[in-house]
């Protein structure tokens, strides 16, 4: 998702950039609670007509299940900040606070857009300066890929396109 921010000082534009989060912590939580009463409730009735051996692993399926939940609840968290000023563009990058930030120098800095093999996958976007090539949210659809190509080419940077040699499938 790509959301315009507001600046206090005015002589620049603040985007934030984050992932599509379907559902919240608490819908999260409410789905695990449906899966775990109707696993309960099927483990029970198995532990009823004497097939134990379906109780520790309705209980590793709803360990595994929390775990999935958590891990990627915890990755719709990431966002990014993306900030334009006259001469220079910042980078920040983080979960629940900054972790990383780039300050690049905005006449000097090329944009590249990997063409994706397939269609449904949305190209991904770098930032690159002296050799250094940093990823542009990675996690955006192709809609806000779109969205985030056309606020890149109207803040006057060229966004290139590339096509990266094939790699196998691992």
């Amino acid at each position: 998702m790509v959301e315009q921010l507001s600046l206090s000082e005015g002589d620049g534009d603040c985007f934030l950039l984050t992932p599509n989060r379907s559902m919240s912590w608490k819908g999260n939580i409410r789905i695990w609670l449906a899966a775990f009463i109707l696993s309960m409730v099927i483990s029970t009735g198995m532990l009823l007509v004497g097939a134990w051996p379906v109780l520790p692993f309705a209980g590793l399926e709803l360990a595994a299940l929390a775990a999935g939940f958590y891990y990627t609840s915890r990755k719709c968290q990431r966002q990014e900040v993306l900030t334009f000023s006259r001469e220079l563009i910042r980078l920040e990058k983080g979960l629940t606070h900054k972790e990383k930030e780039w300050e690049l120098p905005r006449q000097y800095t090329r944009v590249w857009q990997d063409v994706p093999r397939h269609p449904w996958t949305p190209p991904k976007l770098h930032l690159q300066f002296r050799g250094e090539e940093i990823s542009l949210a990675p996690f955006l659809n192709i809609d806000d890929t779109e969205e985030l190509v056309a606020i890149l080419e109207k803040k006057g940077l060229r966004v290139e396109k590339r096509r990266r040699p094939e790699k196998l499938w691992f």
